[in-house]
């Protein structure tokens, strides 16, 4: 009997001793990857505990939960929800557009990549393509599939600033056709 009341002790004093040195506290990470002009909401983000600087990433304690808010730059899935990466909705001033590509996108093109927009019309002298839009964050691609698709046409929900969105669009609405070209972003080239 003793020694069975021993081990308990010895299994409490153990466990107990385990959580005291446990320093990590909760925060939020991205349960998928997250776009800039993304609402958060409580499926997008999953909480894990670690250990790390205060103030650098969104805490998971309850005092703020950053539901509504706005992602302002590309957050990857796993990755925890940086403190500067989350605005106010009303100061975020970026829309998704729908872009309908002619040309096949490459295959790592999909949410959270940057793209280049290029159109390109017939002109007298021939093709001419011209630059519609640089860096533009994809938060969405869909692929038609499917006996009712036509052609290989593909929709990609690109982020425009609203500054620029009257050119964009004016650019978009012209004759001619649409290419979505990936950006080799952090590569040596």
């Amino acid at each position: 009997m003793i020694g069975l009341v021993l081990i308990a002790i010895a299994v409490v004093a153990v466990a107990a001793s385990v959580r005291a040195s446990d320093h990590t506290l909760p925060y939020y990470a991205a349960s998928h990857v997250l776009t800039p002009g993304t609402a958060l909401s409580e499926s997008d983000v999953v909480v894990a505990r670690v250990r790390v600087a205060g103030g650098v990433y969104v805490p998971a304690n309850g005092e703020h939960a950053p539901w509504g808010d706005v992602v302002t730059r590309v957050v990857g899935q796993g990755e925890l929800l940086p403190a500067d990466a989350v605005a106010r909705a009303v100061d975020v001033d970026v829309r998704a557009v729908a872009v309908r590509t002619a040309t096949p996108l490459a295959e790592d093109i999909g949410a959270g990549s940057v793209v280049d927009v290029w159109l390109t019309a017939q002109t007298d002298d021939g093709p001419l393509s011209t630059s519609v839009a640089d860096s533009l964050v994809v938060s969405q691609v869909e692929h038609e599939d499917g006996a009712f698709a036509v052609g290989s046409a593909e929709t990609v929900y690109v982020l425009v600033p609203q500054a620029g969105m009257g050119d964009f669009l004016g650019a978009l609405a012209t004759d001619g056709e649409i290419s979505i070209v990936g950006r080799a972003v952090g590569a040596e080239l």
